[in-house]
């Protein structure tokens, strides 16, 4: 980390982004599109920005994670099989990331985002009620595994979008609505979050005096934003995803080109 300093006004930016990153996260994914880019505009090592990031977004998920729960707004079962299952795809991602060109995998996510942001736009019903009791139980949990595994995969692989692409998957494969979709997606990210946040910590990867303060902000953004989330349902977040999605698509273009 070296002898790394954050001026005040640097960590009033960090704090009002991260508060922005905590209110978007918690009702659509994404955040970290808004959050990781304040943490590194300030000038802190790429390594110590990720690090302040996991901590911040690991605080916040935490809190609108018990806010969807206590409201019932999530499939605990499916939710922690999801969860145990991007543990899993996150590991083997992690074992063979360096193999793979980095342009290659964003050029398959960009190809990827407009189809799913035309089906969200085209489909106005998808997500407005709870299908998911169609499905058999084995079916159900298969699914969850199986989506877990695939999500935590990309978080381990390109990371941007990881709770967006999660409540997609499991409103339109799983066919929850899109206020459970995001409950669910909470604590699949819960885990991936805290996996990364411990790596980091050990590693002496997270400068504190930056990280705590900002973690308050993205606790009171997540706290507002799962608040939303959980009143106007659909409403809410179908739009939101678009947002994500567009932002994720000017990060990875821009990355590409320069």
């Amino acid at each position: 980390m070296g002898t790394f300093t954050l001026s005040l006004p640097l960590l009033c930016m960090i704090c009002f982004f991260v508060f922005l990153a905590g209110f978007v996260d918690a009702a659509a994914g994404g955040g970290g599109l808004i959050s990781l880019p304040a943490y590194i505009a300030t000038g802190m090592p790429a390594h110590v920005a990720y690090g302040c990031n996991k901590f911040s977004s690991a605080c916040g998920t935490t809190l609108a994670s018990l806010r969807f729960f206590r409201n019932r707004a999530m499939d605990v079962q499916a939710a922690l099989l999801a969860a145990a299952g991007s543990f899993a795809g996150s590991g083997v991602a992690a074992r063979i990331v360096l193999m793979l060109d980095d342009a290659v995998l964003k050029r398959i996510v960009i190809i990827f985002l407009p189809v799913a942001a035309l089906v969200i736009f085209l489909n106005r019903g998808y997500g407005e009620t709870n299908q998911s009791d169609s499905l058999s139980k084995r079916r159900k949990f298969l699914l969850a595994l199986v989506i877990g595994l695939l999500i935590g995969f990309y978080d381990g692989m390109v990371g941007p979008g990881t709770g967006t692409f999660a409540i997609i998957a499991f409103s339109i494969l799983m066919k929850y609505d899109l206020k459970t979709a995001s409950g669910n997606a909470k604590i699949l990210n819960l885990a991936s979050n805290y996996a990364s946040l411990i790596t980091y910590a050990l590693s002496g990867n997270v400068l504190w005096t930056a990280a705590v303060p900002a973690a308050a902000c993205n606790v009171l953004g997540s706290y507002f934003g799962s608040g939303m989330a959980l009143k106007k349902g659909a409403a809410f977040i179908r739009p939101m995803i678009l947002v994500v999605m567009i932002l994720l698509m000017i990060k990875i273009v821009s990355d590409i080109v320069l």
